[in-house]
C-alpha cells in the first residue's frame, strides 16, 4: 500500500463546506429563534487534547522512521504507524471542516454581537474555531512526520551510479532497461 499526501485543496474544500454549513445553521437559528449556535467549552478542550495526542504519536513514528535501524532500541508496531497516519489525515480534514463550521456561525452572528447570548456564542465559536484551525495544522504536520525517509535500495539512482563507478554489476532490472 502506498499512502499519498493529502492535496492542499482538500483542506480548502473542507473549510468551504464547513463555512457554508455553519453559516446556514446560524442563519436558520436566527430565523427560527432557536439557540443552535456556539460550542460548549469542553469541545475546544477535547479538540486540543486530540491534536496533542496525534502530534505526539506522529512524533514517535517520525523518531522511529528516521533512526538508524542498528541504533533502534525497541520494536515499533507498523500498524500503529499506519493508524497514526490515518489519524493525522483525518484530524487535518476534520479540523478544516470544523474551523469553517465555527467561522461560518461566527460570521452570521457578528451583527448581533451586542446581545449577551450572541457575544458569548461568538467567543465560543472563535476559540473552538482557532483550536480547529490548529488541529488542521497539526494534522498536516503529523502527516508530514509520518513520511518514511527515501529508500536508497539497489534501484535508486545514487546506488546505481555508485555501483557503476566502482565497477560492480547492476541489478537485473536496470540492465534490461538499457
Amino acid at each position: 500500500m502506498k499512502a499519498q499526501r493529502t492535496p492542499w485543496w482538500y483542506y480548502l474544500i473542507a473549510l468551504a463546506l464547513g463555512l457554508g454549513a455553519g453559516a446556514g445553521l446560524a442563519a436558520y437559528s436566527d430565523r427560527m429563534n432557536e439557540p443552535l449556535i456556539g460550542a460548549p467549552w469542553f469541545v475546544a478542550a477535547l479538540l486540543a487534547i486530540l491534536g496533542l495526542v496525534v502530534l505526539v504519536l506522529a512524533w514517535q513514528v517520525h523518531k522511529y522512521a528516521t533512526t538508524d535501524p542498528a541504533k533502534r532500541s525497541s520494536v515499533f508496531d507498523m500498524t500503529r504507524a499506519v493508524y497514526t497516519l490515518v489519524l493525522a489525515k483525518a484530524l487535518g480534514l476534520a479540523g478544516a471542516a470544523l474551523a469553517g463550521w465555527y467561522g461560518g456561525q461566527m460570521l452570521v452572528v457578528l451583527p448581533h454581537g451586542e446581545a449577551p447570548y450572541f457575544s458569548h456564542a461568538i467567543i465560543e465559536c472563535a476559540v473552538t474555531g482557532a483550536v480547529s484551525l490548529a488541529d488542521m495544522v497539526i494534522g498536516i504536520i503529523g502527516e508530514w512526520l509520518c513520511q518514511l525517509p527515501p529508500n536508497e535500495g539497489p534501484e535508486h539512482p545514487k546506488t546505481v551510479e555508485a555501483n557503476r563507478s566502482r565497477g560492480l554489476a547492476q541489478p537485473a532490472a536496470n540492465r534490461s532497461a538499457e
